[in-house]
């Protein structure tokens, strides 16, 4: 009976996502659009060649529909074509076809398009090519490991935190009213204030994973330890145990499953807001690609990303999630 309703849940669930694909498919079908060359009038070739842009170059541009002012501008950043190919192409510098193709290619991505760009990025996954130009796999490094400090320097401070808070009750009266202050404020807002104290962008996105990390996990652990059942204390204490002993044997594995539901809740809350500070402060990292590949409207490479971004989310939050049932009993 398990069994059948697993098996039934995964094809509803594969029945939605093939919904899902076939309302993207249709809401982004186009017709297939043919381009047709520009003809440049002999006042507009005047003007190219002024700008000292080759005969051959004017040709290849407007046989592949550029409009006379995209052709203008790229004369104006004085490249040749060869630059242009050698940089990554037309489309690198957000340059499409001219007249109804360009209006096709512009437009929001299909699946067919996605899945496309998702081939082509995860064939080669940490390349490099320069400070705009890096890997989905070299983006995702750079975002996990800035997560991934800043979670565990709020396990550092938040668990023994709330252990101390969980276990005094006059400590908690006196530590909460700051605590559900400093709570709801976003963790983007304290990234100004970082950045002015710290002085260096990657350490000021690693606090403000550390800032909205703590609150979650400072909370689950200070309620689990607080609410630790009477019973278990009373025989701990008939059997003499000290303190040390009673809040490691007892208190600690009674509070484990509600400490582990708020670091699993706190990396959920720092892998969102690491993709937010990212954009803000640009450089590298998982936020800063969607970003730039929306600067550079590539958007089906932007779709990509915002899918790895859910995929990993969910692998993070399954890890943490084991965690919780290995330390979750029965009574």
């Amino acid at each position: 009976m398990k069994y059948d309703r697993i098996i039934t849940a995964a094809l509803l669930s594969v029945g939605f996502f093939l919904l899902f694909l076939a309302v993207w498919h249709i809401g982004t079908y186009q017709e297939e659009h043919t381009v047709e060359a520009v003809e440049l009038t002999s006042e507009q070739v005047a003007i190219l060649e002024e700008a000292g842009m080759s005969a051959s170059d004017k040709e290849t541009y407007s046989s592949q529909g550029l409009t006379f002012d995209q052709i203008n501008q790229i004369a104006s950043m004085g490249l040749t074509l060869d630059d242009i190919e050698m940089a990554g192409g037309l489309e690198a510098f957000g340059f499409t076809t001219g007249g109804a193709a360009e209006e096709a290619k512009t437009g929001f991505p299909s699946p067919a398009l996605v899945w496309e760009e998702a081939y082509y990025q995860l064939s080669d996954p940490f390349y490099d090519r320069g400070p705009n130009d890096k890997g989905i796999g070299t983006q995702l490094k750079y975002s996990l490991f800035r997560v991934g400090m800043g979670f565990f320097l709020a396990v550092i401070v938040a668990v023994p935190l709330g252990f101390l808070i969980g276990m005094s009750p006059l400590l908690n009266m006196a530590l909460m009213p700051y605590i559900q202050i400093l709570k709801p404020i976003s963790p983007l807002a304290w990234l100004p204030v970082a950045l002015f104290l710290i002085k260096d962008s990657e350490k000021a996105s690693i606090f403000v994973i550390f800032v909205c990390s703590i609150w979650p996990m400072l909370i689950n652990t200070s309620f689990g330890v607080a609410n630790v059942k009477n019973d278990w204390l009373n025989i701990a204490k008939t059997l003499e145990c000290s303190k040390f002993r009673t809040a490691y044997s007892v208190i600690l594995p009674a509070a484990a499953p509600t400490i582990f539901t708020g670091m699993r809740i706190s990396l959920s809350i720092a892998w969102l807001v690491i993709v937010a500070a990212e954009m803000v402060i640009g450089g590298i990292g998982v936020g800063y690609f969607v970003w730039n590949e929306w600067n550079g409207l590539n958007l089906a490479s932007m779709i990509f990303a915002i899918f790895i971004i859910g995929i990993v989310g969910l692998c993070l939050d399954l890890t943490l999630g084991q965690f919780v049932k290995i330390f979750s009993y029965e009574d």
